[in-house]
């Protein structure tokens, strides 16, 4: 009858209470659907393959974007991320507050304290951004110089969204209304000794805000517990930094003696606390007076160290729960 009864279409078929009825004159009546199945293990395995055999396939074949700056998006997601999610949900047992205080759109400048040998709460920093900001946005980070000589590492680096510290670049990416990260104490932090713990370091001269004052962006400070006691750093042997060429070169209760398995962190408790943006939309015009840069690297210095203080009278505990 080509789907019509009696010169008008056919109806679908009814429902009652949920389920829906027989349909007469076919093969037999259709039985009501019932409810959905749950994937078992197999299948979730099955597009878990799937899906690491087709980013493979569009790896070989170079099917696969990257930005200006190297950025390369798709392997941030499906390699970096994942491997830094396990490490500061399970590891680390980081909590995170303040998430909302981040542009939900639009530049921002995000900048934190830097702490612990390696730069662990960089790459963390990053992945919480991604994972707990409603609109999941990539965090950009600003590196050293060193980091962009090192071999294999300023490939990694630049595909995970990383440039080089200069504010010709950061003003570029807030430029393009992006997300960027930046560690003002730089080596100074991430290289001083256990003792000097969670007290912040000079915050050089201020490029940040100039940055972010030229382009109108608002500035978040951040505040990072935790990265301290992953490598405490009890000695470093100048001697040996010097002939190395790095920065410094750590003692720490692992590191060199364990060899290897030195390099696992320690377990410490993280918490990172976003705190509320400092506008600058109103300072544009005077990104270059040296004034209102310093006054506002040392608000934002500030703002961080007390933070610090508040997190870690919370945290009394380094290795608790």
């Amino acid at each position: 009858m080509n789907g019509r009864v009696n010169g008008r279409a056919a109806e679908p078929p009814a429902e009652r209470n949920g389920h829906r009825t027989a349909v007469p004159g076919g093969n037999g009546s259709r039985p009501a659907p019932g409810p959905a199945v749950a994937d078992g293990p197999a299948d979730v395995w099955d597009r878990r393959v799937a899906g690491a055999l087709a980013f493979l396939r569009r790896r070989l074949s170079g099917q696969y974007e990257v930005d200006e700056f190297g950025f390369d998006p798709e392997l941030t997601d499906q390699l970096f991320h994942p491997l830094l999610r396990r490490l500061y949900r399970d590891w680390f047992r980081t909590e995170i507050r303040g998430v909302e205080n981040l542009p939900v759109d639009g530049p921002g400048l995000v900048v934190g304290n830097h702490s612990g040998t390696v730069a662990l709460d960089a790459l963390i920093l990053s992945t919480v951004v991604h994972d707990h900001h409603p609109a999941h946005r990539h965090l950009r980070l600003l590196g050293a110089d060193l980091v962009f000589r090192m071999p294999v590492v300023s490939e990694l680096a630049r595909k995970s969204g990383g440039t080089v510290a200069c504010n010709t670049d950061a003003e570029r990416l807030l430029d393009l209304g992006e997300l960027v990260g930046v560690f003002p104490e730089g080596f100074k932090g991430i290289g001083k000794l256990y003792n000097e713990r969670y007290k912040l370091q000079r915050f050089g001269r201020g490029g940040f805000v100039s940055a972010a004052l030229r382009t109108g962006t608002p500035i978040v400070p951040a505040a990072i517990v935790g990265a301290e006691e992953t490598y405490p750093m009890l000695a470093d042997i100048k001697p040996l930094a010097r002939l190395l060429k790095l920065p410094y070169f750590p003692l720490t209760p692992t590191f060199p003696w364990l060899g290897p398995i030195g390099m696992i962190p320690l377990p410490s408790k993280w918490l990172i606390q976003f705190c509320a943006p400092i506008p600058t939309a109103h300072l544009t015009d005077q990104a270059d007076d040296p004034l209102v840069v310093f006054n506002l690297a040392d608000q934002v210095r500030e703002t961080i160290q007390q933070t610090l203080l508040e997190l870690l009278r919370r945290r009394p505990d380094p290795f608790g729960l």
